[in-house]
């Protein structure tokens, strides 16, 4: 298992609920109490968390499916991606897609966070691609 340097303001580090869990919860710092998201509305929420990756890895923070399909809250941009050269603290940001307003607590789990491996690429101009079966069949080409 890869060691991460990591510094919580709040205490409690991202970890795994069950041993197959690929994403770590995160919980919100909020120090200065309660946050409502009024339907509609979106907000960087603090997580206490500042860590180093190591070079060719990333965070990707997920929203929780309980969050999404209980009350609405989810990601506006689907996955956040943390490089492994930002050193700022990590905040998640939520959206409250739901009809009613929902109130965040310190210490909630808000997110997950899946921690993958990823390689650069350098592209190549070439003139064409090589055939394949599928071509350039998209949106749905595939089936149902």
């Amino acid at each position: 298992m890869k060691k991460i340097p990591i510094v919580s303001k709040g205490g409690e580090l991202p970890r795994y609920q069950t041993s197959g869990s690929s994403g770590m919860d995160v919980r919100a710092y909020l120090p200065d109490g309660d946050l409502v998201l009024e339907p509609g509305d979106r907000y960087p929420v603090p997580t206490g968390l500042f860590f180093a990756l190591p070079e060719g890895y990333e965070a990707q923070v997920r929203a929780r499916s309980g969050l999404a399909l209980k009350y609405g809250i989810g990601l506006p941009n689907g996955v956040g991606t943390i490089d492994s050269d930002y050193r700022g603290e990590l905040k998640v940001l939520l959206i409250n897609w739901g009809k009613e307003p929902f109130t965040i607590r310190s210490g909630d789990r808000i997110a997950q966070l899946v921690i993958t491996r990823y390689e650069t690429v350098e592209w190549e101009p070439v003139g064409t691609l090589d055939e394949t079966v599928r071509g350039d069949g998209g949106f749905g080409s595939t089936g149902k």
